[in-house]
């Protein structure tokens, strides 16, 4: 094998370049493979990246809570200077509004007590008086072009509330800030190649990864191999030889994000993230004053699971309906003739949490599943994977005895078997993301 190094990292998304990152701030000789031309250039460049602090989950909140901090010390947590400059964290806070389908939010505010995370409870009136552009009717449930009353109310009385979470907001290119992670683990020594893809993770007699072969045959000595692929890490499992033991699978999933022109002036300075599962959308500033307007995958749209070397990349009539819907809460925004957002990827689990994990084949790793609810958590995601890999390879059994990781900037705990590949489908998930 032509070089060797401690770990090879299949991927540089946003959190494949955290998790080089961190490993390579430990003295590890670490090598990012990915097969486009530059880091963040895949699902990672589709994202909303949205950052928020509340789950369904305590434990998601916890984790959410922590990589909150790195974000809104991004320039220290690097400490890099990237010639491109550094991506900007927008921290104008996130409302979600309260719905039936989400208990008004009860659960949530409960996990943001427990865990001493700040919010604001607005009744109806704040409601108004915050969004005042906000038309506060109820809709539920979502429908579809051709089902009755599709477009109008729904049923009688107003939204009773939002609640308000000043830890949030959203960053601007998450491409950006990709690169800027590139940057800083090149800093600490870890090396990035591009346009290549890995067609082989070899083993040895005994089944341990001794190293990975690539497209144009070069093959590459390494005791770990860490599987942070994006929608195609399920070819990726495949490919190890690591779907033996798991309980938990990941899919890729076509999304579509709309961007409108919006009525409300400065909203690109000045806008919130917004959350609403009553018209099963959620939305964002973008710039030059749109829109950006994301589905909360309500049970009557199709989920259209697909192969992520061949789908169709071109807008389906979602994008109207995510139009439509966004425009019953703001009725000044319109329909524009002309479509404009983004179609990609998911990478997601069967209960939309991620997998943070080892496999049953010794020194492969997988973080796994987290497109559309993950990239506020990359640094976090990347300090915490590295933690495992360290514990693992030196011969802690995770399975038997979990991996426990402390927030730096919390010190809350965070325990790894949340995140299992042998889990099973935690129903209190939302089954559903803010992109």
């Amino acid at each position: 094998m032509s070089k060797s190094y401690d770990a090879v990292i299949i991927g540089a998304g946003i959190i494949g370049a955290a998790f080089g990152l961190e490993l390579a701030r430990k003295g590890w000789k670490t090598l990012n493979v990915d097969m486009l031309p530059a880091a963040g250039y895949g699902s990672t460049s589709a994202s909303c990246a949205i950052i928020r602090t509340h789950y369904s989950t305590l434990s998601g909140s916890a984790l959410a809570y922590e990589g909150y901090f790195y974000w809104k010390n991004w320039a220290s947590w690097l400490a890099t200077e990237d010639e491109r400059g550094l991506a900007a964290f927008h921290d104008n806070g996130c409302a979600v509004m309260k719905t039936k389908e989400n208990g008004h939010m009860a659960n949530i505010m409960a996990n943001m007590d427990t865990l001493e995370i700040p919010y604001e409870n607005w009744d109806t009136e704040t409601l108004k008086t915050r969004m005042p552009h906000y038309d506060v009717s109820l809709f539920s449930p979502a429908k579809r072009p051709g089902d009755e009353g599709y477009g109008e109310p729904g049923s009688d009385g107003a939204l009773p509330g939002a609640v308000f979470f000043p830890c949030a907001g959203y960053i601007s290119d998450p491409q950006l800030a990709t690169h800027n992670e590139q940057r800083a683990a090149e800093a600490a020594g870890g090396e990035f190649l591009f346009n290549r893809r890995v067609t082989e993770i070899a083993k040895d007699s005994e089944g341990k990864v001794i190293g990975i072969t690539l497209d144009d045959g070069t093959e590459i000595a390494t005791p770990v191999v860490a599987n942070v692929a994006g929608p195609h890490s399920f070819k990726v499992n495949e490919m190890a030889g690591a779907l033996g033991d798991m309980e938990i699978e990941t899919k890729a999933l076509k999304q579509e994000v709309v961007h409108l022109p919006c009525p409300v002036e400065e909203y690109d300075t000045n806008g919130i993230v917004t959350s609403d599962s009553d018209i099963s959308c959620y939305t964002r500033p973008e710039k030059g004053n749109f829109i950006l307007v994301g589905s909360e995958d309500p049970e009557c749209d199709p989920r259209e699971y697909v192969d992520p070397d061949d789908y169709d990349e071109n807008f389906s009539e979602q994008w109207q309906i995510q139009a439509v819907r966004c425009a019953q809460r703001i009725p000044e925004l319109g329909i524009p003739s002309s479509m404009k957002g983004v179609v990609s990827l998911y990478d997601v689990a069967d209960d939309w949490i991620p997998i943070y994990d080892c496999s049953s084949v010794p020194g492969y790793y997988m973080a796994i599943g987290s497109s559309g609810n993950q990239f506020k958590n990359a640094p976090i995601a990347g300090a915490m994977m590295a933690h495992l890999i360290e514990q693992v390879q030196a011969g802690r059994d995770h399975d038997a005895d979990p991996v426990h990781f402390t927030g730096p900037h919390t010190g809350l705990d965070i325990d790894l078997s949340f995140y299992s590949r042998k889990r099973k489908i935690n129903k209190e998930s939302s089954f559903s993301v803010l992109g």
